[in-house]
């Protein structure tokens, strides 16, 4: 104890001396951080989480929002060119009245990770369309399809004037001759008529129009295959070419379904008696443009590869396009004793077995009309 009562401190020799203890505040802030930074950093915590929310907000929402109004007349439609760049897309998307900033759909393309995986093709967005929507379909590859209907009964003039005439299609077959579209279709030689089966081809839009036949040109060889190879044991026919033929005579014979397997049976009869067909729609077939809608005598009279009424068996070729039950009939004829029919003006058929018979069914159901 110093003088005076005072304490002295003494400390070893050596010892450095300390510095004196900070105050209790200072101390805890010197091991934490003071409370008024805590508290800007819990705000700003606060903030960004916030924001963070608002942006996800605001992006599940754009991601539901229609980019093609929901009012609109006619879907947009768009087309991607092989290779065309994610950005391009976005941009082109716009142009074609997609209501969003492209820069906005293009970061989309890009955070979704599908950006590489847009297809090329021809699409069509409807009313409502979404951006998650949208993309998925670019990603899909799934493109705008257009129907293209080929009726049975028709001649190649009138398949290609369908083919042509859709606005659906790419033009690829203008200006060639029928000789010449088989020869764009990968089957030069082989003659044009009835070789396309008759039914409707869902078709991308804007696909080549050769592609739309080269398909029912497939069609049509794979189905005469089948009947052909359900041919029955008594046919006078000799080959799925012979079948095709006969088909496309029954097409245009029938007017009732019910008929058919009938007509198909009368024509099966007289071929194997050497018989003449005997039957307008050839000659008319032979007439071609010239065929004015009214069959004159001196039309079956004239002697060409198709008049029926002056040669026996089978045209050179199929006279149209038949359909299945055509094919069907022709190769399993129903078995009848008949070798004749005249229509009866309702789209059926009066058979008969005589030419006596026949002859009245012509005055009952022809002259006397």
């Amino acid at each position: 104890m110093g003088p005076e009562g005072s304490i002295i401190i003494t400390r070893p020799l050596g010892e450095r001396p300390r510095a004196p203890f900070p105050p209790p505040q200072e101390r805890l802030c010197s091991v934490l951080p003071c409370i008024p930074l805590i508290r800007l950093l819990k705000r700003l915590l606060i903030v960004s989480l916030l924001l963070a929310a608002l942006a996800a907000g605001v992006a599940a929402w754009w991601l539901q929002r229609p980019l093609v109004p929901a009012q609109a007349s006619q879907p947009l439609e768009l087309t991607v060119a092989p290779g065309m760049a994610p950005r391009r897309v976005a941009e082109a998307l716009v142009d074609a009245g997609a209501q969003t900033p492209a820069i906005a759909l293009f970061a989309w393309f890009r955070l979704s990770g599908q950006a590489r995986d847009i297809k090329a093709g021809s699409y069509e967005f409807e009313p409502g369309s979404t951006p998650r929507s949208l993309l998925d379909k670019l990603v899909r590859g799934e493109q705008a399809l257009r129907s293209v209907v080929l009726v049975e009964g028709w001649n190649i003039r009138e398949v290609l004037r369908a083919v042509r005439a859709s606005p659906d299609l790419t033009q690829d077959l203008d200006g060639l001759n029928p000789a010449q579209v088989m020869e764009r279709i990968g089957l030069a030689g082989r003659h044009p008529e009835g070789r396309f089966f008759p039914d409707t081809y869902r078709m991308v839009k804007n696909a080549p129009a050769s592609a739309v036949l080269l398909q029912a040109a497939q069609a049509m060889d794979q189905r005469l295959a089948e009947a052909w190879a359900q041919r029955s044991a008594s046919t006078p026919l000799r080959s799925p070419e012979e079948a095709l033929i006969l088909a496309s005579i029954v097409e245009k014979e029938t007017g009732l379904e019910s008929d058919r397997g009938q007509i198909a049976g009368v024509f099966s009869n007289r071929l194997r008696i050497g018989m003449r067909l005997q039957t307008d729609p050839t000659v008319i077939y032979g007439l071609g443009e010239r065929f004015d809608g009214n069959l004159r005598r001196i039309d079956l009279q004239t002697d060409t590869p198709y008049n029926s009424y002056t040669r026996a068996g089978l045209p050179p070729t199929p006279i149209s396009m038949p359909g299945w039950n055509s094919l069907l009939a022709a190769v399993q004829p129903q078995a009848t004793n008949a070798f004749y029919f005249v229509s009866r003006g309702d789209g059926s058929s009066q058979f008969s077995a005589t030419l006596a018979e026949h002859n009245a069914a012509v005055r009952r159901f022809i002259l006397q009309r």
